[in-house]
């Protein structure tokens, strides 16, 4: 083959994208895993595949809208510079704006530690018909909190005096907790769709670079990444326990090689794309009886108006 050929071929020929290639459904070490991806596409094929995906999920947001039966939740969890603000910016991009509302959840404020960790959480889930996406989740009450467990005393929980008493059996009833509260969404409507964007080390070091390099990009460099970057192993390993731990048949992980940031979207949308689609009850409803039996009559008045 040729290089011109070689161009055509990985411009136009992507790889299939399967939904079950990056579903968490046994356990999986994060570490055996690929962090990049470009599904045998160019920048260009990568693009036009995602714009092609993001106008059909625009489409479907609106017969979900009409429908009014589910509500979808898109969790995005990863490090710092994974690239959830751009994958939200560029999936989403199609939708009706009424049809999709994006919450970013930072270190929780006074009042929200007043309450239960998930309480905040509950407060922003998506209405039926519509998308929610969080920009991290309830899930940094099991990452962040673990890497610095001196954080869950300002919840001020009944027994928990010492960070000696947040051990592991307080961790696998907070799990517990979280797996309940994703089955009741589920039970009640919400279908959930947790991502995890796999960032390689090197990858974060090149992106907190292009901070520092383009004054452009200065303002979303912070010290505090710097900070939890020397955390990275740890991160790793609570990541990839919380992923085993709470993936699914109905609330599943999916982990998405994420160093490569257009096939990272790519794959992204072609998932929530391809599950929705499973859903045979999801369809524009019908009109009432009475208003189909009388459509024309309706026609004639207006016209005659």
């Amino acid at each position: 083959m040729n290089s011109l050929n070689g161009i055509f071929m990985k411009k136009y020929h992507m790889d299939k994208i399967r939904t079950e290639r990056y579903r968490v459904d046994s356990p999986v070490k994060l570490s055996e895993l690929e962090t990049y991806e470009d599904l045998n596409s160019d920048d260009d094929g990568l693009k036009k595949r995602l714009a092609e995906t993001r106008r059909k999920l625009g489409k479907l947001q609106d017969v979900m809208y009409a429908h009014g039966k589910y509500a979808v939740l898109i969790c995005l969890q990863g490090m710092d510079t994974a690239g959830k603000d751009s994958l939200i910016r560029e999936v989403f991009k199609d939708f009706n704006m009424r049809g999709v509302v994006v919450h970013s959840f930072k270190a929780p404020t006074y009042l929200e530690k007043k309450q239960d960790y998930l309480w905040r959480h509950y407060l922003r889930l998506p209405s039926r018909g519509k998308f929610g996406v969080f920009n991290r989740t309830h899930y940094e009450n099991v990452l962040v909190t673990r890497v610095h467990p001196e954080y869950i005393l300002g919840e001020h929980i009944p027994g928990i005096v010492t960070v000696e008493d947040v051990n592991e059996s307080f961790w696998h009833r907070r799990f517990e907790q979280i797996k309940n509260f994703e089955q009741h969404l589920v039970e009640n409507g919400t279908l959930v769709f947790k991502f995890f964007l796999h960032l390689s080390k090197e990858e974060q070091k090149n992106r907190l670079l292009r901070r520092l390099d383009l004054p452009e990009k200065n303002w979303k460099f912070s010290p505090g990444d710097m900070e939890e970057r020397k955390y990275w192993d740890q991160y790793q390993q609570y990541y990839q326990e919380a992923i085993n731990i709470t993936s699914g048949p109905k609330t599943p992980w999916y982990v998405i090689p994420a160093d490569n940031k257009k096939a990272c979207r790519t794959i992204v949308a072609d998932i929530i794309y391809d599950e929705l689609k499973g859903y045979k009850d999801i369809d524009e409803p019908v009109l009432a009886k009475e208003v189909r039996d009388n459509i024309d009559r309706y026609r004639k008045e207006l016209e005659k108006d």
